[in-house]
């Protein structure tokens, strides 16, 4: 598509910006716009490119010709141009008189005369300079459109290769593909120059995509104001860990996004890696963290100390981005993930292992039920129950660690059977990763870990369950915390007991498993003097009870601070909360922690007393919205504007659970995670496939690779006339 308009000499576009309208679909008013705009090169086109390529601007058409009525400036379906203020381009007459005119008057200021090319000849190699750069655009935007094609659908447009330019096997298949079905443009970019796409300009074209689509993003999320900073698991692209990065916010219409905005380099240690993950930020992606409310994290063990460094470093500069969980992991799985202990890493690891071997195949699945079923074969309720919670990614449940205590023996019994293949129904992949489950399970550290953390976030499972459930959950959950603060306390003071009780669970276990009761291997090698001295129950009272009770305390005190909780105990503005509470009016010193962040803090008391009393008032047939988001959505908001800035500032926190329809992006990250292999991941293909369906400006993203790629040899080959 032109950007500025096909008549020769028009301005349109350029210092005089007006509508552009296609050459129409008719062709036989196609060709009079042709003969109006006196191009001779459109002549021999057809209407479908003309339509394609080529645009006239409004101001030559009559203003009878412009249908007002809709919202878009439109022509009617007779309109043809027929104002021309520029003269068209010159007949062969006036080329000649022209050309001895210019040649008679222009000579050099230094008195040598040299003759100059005739203003004919000078519109001509406009014109013709114009068409070819708009071909050029319009090869780019074929390319763009092929690389979002594949990005949004996940396929990768290369395929692993010694040779490089063997590998874009896929992206050149759908190239060949368009220039099959009639795409003039890029066949006769591959006629002339006998390549479509080189590797090189491939990567060329991802880099300027990424560019765009996080452009846009950041630039949506300014526009709304405050947001939170969120990251994920970590992803290994390329044989380095990435860091995913997502932004939640609230929109023009109240309500709550979160888009997925990239991946950042994991690599480095310390305070270095977190100022390069802030720099990065700030300076490459243009985010004003200045405006960043809120902060939540999820990494597993073994990188626990580097995001926590990088969360640390973010409060210290921005001490407003609260920390704060992220609610699309449940609590007692984030806890547990956090924990750099080899016994609960085994356990998170072999969850995601078994995650993935049933995962596969409904076949297998089938298998585990029926394990389930020989295993407790008088209990008809329960295993029913059992098969419903296994049916259902078990092992991302609040009790999670419940769940695996209850199945462990029917899942070592299937897994046996899958590895064993006695009737030969297995692969060799699907036996040894039976095998490696089997090896995990049957290994008493993992028994004695997996045991420990039942009982342990035993306590904390009700909590996490309110405070990332529905708002009148999540009110109430920030009232307990202090209550559920002084149980693990106690926890703690005692363990000595505790740990008693646990081991013997453990033990039990491990003897109706046939899983000998030992300490670790790793730690024996370890300390080959002290082995002999240490006893299975002291090792795990030390390396595994004590770390696991006190991280969970000293987690909930960092992630629950007293601006987190102030947070969410203003969730008493909603509706249904006051109607629950209608003699206690909500806190004014929990809403005073926007204080900074609303419009008008003289008027906050009288607003907040208002508001306590529109809802508290209502009659008990009416209904009240139950959530923070049916609140946003009420038609009288408007008129409390503190209120809709509280309410706009809590939607953005991370511990609240998003609206099913919100929670789009995670979903497509897990997706692509965990269904694109490690060799075809790519950290720029990611964002397009997560963000393929937020309307992309093909004409923004030629123009920003022109001006990134200026030097490109393919300016050289349009200027030779290749």
């Amino acid at each position: 598509m032109q950007n500025h308009c096909a008549v020769p000499n028009c301005l349109s576009g350029k210092s005089d910006p007006e509508p552009l309208f296609r050459f129409p679909h008719d062709p036989e008013r196609s060709r009079t716009w042709v003969e109006k705009c006196q191009r001779q090169d459109l002549i021999g086109k057809s209407p479908e490119q003309l339509y394609r390529y080529y645009r006239v601007c409004g101001k030559h058409f009559e203003t009878s010709s412009i249908d007002n009525d809709t919202r878009s400036t439109m022509l009617k379906d007779d309109a043809i141009p027929t104002i021309f203020d520029v003269p068209s381009q010159p007949q062969n007459r006036q080329v000649k008189r022209g050309k001895e005119m210019i040649k008679d008057k222009e000579t050099e200021s230094t008195g040598n005369k040299k003759i100059k090319k005739s203003q004919s000849e000078t519109v001509e190699e406009h014109v013709q300079t114009e068409s070819e750069e708009d071909e050029y655009k319009e090869y780019l935007k074929s390319l763009f459109e092929v690389l979002l094609l594949l990005g949004g659908q996940s396929i990768p447009p290369t395929m692993p290769s010694d040779n490089k330019e063997e590998g874009l096997n896929n992206i050149r298949a759908l190239l060949e593909f368009r220039m099959t079905c009639g795409d003039e443009v890029l066949k006769k970019r591959y006629d002339v120059n006998k390549e479509c796409c080189s590797s090189e300009q491939l990567n060329q074209l991802i880099e300027v995509c990424e560019k765009c689509i996080r452009d846009k993003l950041v630039e949506e999320v300014k526009q709304n104001g405050f947001f939170s900073l969120l990251t994920d698991d970590l992803v290994k692209i390329s044989g380095e860990w990435h860091l995913p990065v997502f932004l939640r916010y609230m929109d023009q219409s109240n309500c709550q996004q979160e888009r997925f905005v990239g991946f950042l380099n994991f690599e480095g240690d310390g305070d270095a890696l977190a100022e390069t993950l802030l720099s990065e930020i700030t300076d490459k992606w243009g985010l004003d963290m200045k405006q960043c409310r809120g902060q939540a994290h999820c990494c597993p063990g073994p990188h626990f100390s580097r995001i926590k460094a990088f969360a640390t470093k973010l409060i210290e500069r921005y001490p407003r981005a609260v920390l704060a969980l992220r609610s699309t992991h449940a609590f007692n799985m984030s806890l547990a993930n956090g924990m750099a202990l080899s016994g609960v890493q085994l356990v998170m690891s072999t969850f995601k292992k078994i995650e993935s071997f049933f995962g596969q195949s409904p076949v297998l699945q089938l298998e585990f039920e029926h394990a389930i079923s020989i295993f407790y074969p008088d209990k008809e309720e329960k295993v029913n129950e059992l098969k419903e919670i296994c049916q259902n990614s078990w092992m991302r449940r609040h009790d999670a660690f419940e769940v695996a205590v209850e199945i462990l023996e029917a899942l070592l019994l299937c897994v046996d059977s899958v590895h064993d293949n006695e009737d030969m129904r297995w692969n060799d992949q699907v036996t040894h990763d039976a095998l490696e489950i089997s090896k995990a399970l049957t290994d008493f550290e993992f028994v004695m870990a997996l045991v420990v953390l039942k009982n342990a976030t035993t306590l904390t499972q009700a909590f996490g369950k309110n405070i990332q459930g529905n708002t009148t959950d999540a009110h109430f959950a920030a009232s307990t915390l202090k209550a559920l603060l002084h149980s693990l306390t106690e926890v703690s003071h005692n363990i000595d007991v505790y740990h008693e009780f646990w081991n013997d669970e453990a033990v039990n276990l491990a003897t109706a498993m046939e899983i000998p009761v030992k300490v670790p291997r790793s730690f024996l090698r370890k300390h080959e003097a002290e082995s002999g001295a240490v006893r299975p129950e002291c090792y795990y009272k030390e390396q595994l009870s004590v770390p696991v009770v006190n991280h969970i305390i000293r987690e909930i005190n960092e992630l629950f601070c007293e601006d987190h909780l102030k947070i969410l105990r203003c969730l008493s503005l909603v509706p249904a909360v006051i109607e629950q509470h209608k003699s206690t009016e909500p806190e004014e010193d929990s809403v005073q922690v926007f204080s900074d962040d609303i419009p008008n803090t003289a008027t906050l008391s009288a607003e907040l007393h208002c508001w306590w009393v529109k809802w508290s008032k209502k009659g008990k047939d009416e209904t009240f919205p139950s959530s923070l988001n049916e609140t946003l959505q009420l038609a009288d908001v408007k008129f409390f504007r503190n209120m809709l800035a509280v309410l706009r500032l809590i939607g953005i926190l991370p511990t609240l659970a998003l609206e099913e329809n919100c929670d789009v992006a995670y979903k497509r990250f897990r997706m692509y995670v965990e269904n694109t292999p490690d060799k075809f991941k790519s950290k720029s293909l990611a964002l397009l496939n997560m963000n393929n369906n937020g309307g992309f400006d093909l004409d923004s993203m030629v123009e920003v690779y022109m001006k990134t790629y200026p030097d490109r040899p393919e300016v050289s080959e349009i200027a030779c006339g290749n």
